[in-house]
């Protein structure tokens, strides 16, 4: 037969149980892991820069570049260790999207091509890109209205 607890000796258990809170670790390792992030892609940019491609190229080609990377390194199993270790550091940049989106297609391939991988893709990032594309477009519908006032 199993005793019951009071309350406050169920409290205690919890407490034990409960690992303490490392808020301030994971804020900081999250500020210095992303920004870690945001200085690669700076090089990335000034590399390209460097190479003499023109301005917009630059603006699309960094971009581009850290989405690859971010696929790669999910593909590999690298970005799931460093987003364990950085946390919310590694959401925020470009390459958490890529992640978003490379880890859902990853975990379902073996289900086949098109009911797995291709129908898992935007399982994560589906909705934001639904939304986010539907916000610019009500967004824009609202500013041509307003400016042809």
């Amino acid at each position: 037969m199993q005793k019951k607890m009071t309350n406050e000796q169920y409290q205690k258990y919890v407490d034990k149980k409960t690992p303490n809170s490392t808020l301030a670790k994971d804020v900081c390792l999250a500020f210095l892991i992303g920004g870690f992030i945001c200085v690669i892609g700076q090089l990335i940019s000034d590399g390209y820069e460097k190479l003499g491609l023109a301005e917009d190229t630059v603006k699309m080609a960094t971009p581009s570049t850290l989405i690859f990377i971010g696929a790669v390194l999910t593909g590999i199993g690298v970005y799931d260790r460093i987003a364990k270790f950085a946390g919310a550091g590694t959401i925020v940049p470009i390459t958490g999207f890529s992640n978003a989106i490379v880890s859902p297609a990853m975990e379902f391939k073996s289900e086949g091509l098109v009911l797995g991988l291709a129908s898992k893709m935007f399982v994560i990032a589906g909705p934001v890109l639904v939304y986010g594309i539907t916000a610019s477009v009500l967004a824009g519908l609202v500013y041509l209205i307003i400016s042809t006032m």
